[in-house]
């Protein structure tokens, strides 16, 4: 069974950083693709950032470029995030996602380019 745990969310004043962490279990993703989605209070999830299963070519939404950073170590199967400088709008539920084969035909930001999914944590940014 393949399970995504994301960690490391929390309550930080804007201008902070943190860093989030998706441990996946269950199946490798080391060719395929990983990402981070979010969700705030009554919108719709959005892409964040995504990497492929050799580390290259990161790609992210705009609003978080310069800022956050993924990255991953197939060592331990894990996606982090590292988020800096911090907003009040980058409040949200952070969702990990993942795929385990990535084709020409996926796009990058859709949820449905994804195959599984953790529960999502909590960031929150206090102005």
């Amino acid at each position: 069974q393949v399970q995504l745990v994301e960690s490391g969310g929390g309550l930080v004043q804007a201008g902070g950083s943190l860093r989030l962490s998706c441990a996946a279990s269950g199946r490798t993703f080391t060719t395929g693709a990983m990402a981070w989605f979010r969700q705030a209070p009554g919108k719709e999830r959005t892409f964040v950032a995504h990497i492929r299963g050799s580390g290259d070519i990161p790609y992210y939404t705009d609003s978080v470029k310069g800022r956050f950073t993924i990255s991953r170590d197939n060592a331990k199967n894990t996606v982090y995030l590292q988020m800096n400088s911090l907003k009040p709008d980058d409040t949200a539920v952070y969702y990990c996602a993942a795929t385990p084969v990535w084709g020409l035909t996926k796009i990058v930001a859709r949820s449905r380019s994804y195959d599984y999914w953790g529960r999502g944590t909590q960031v929150t940014v206090s102005s």
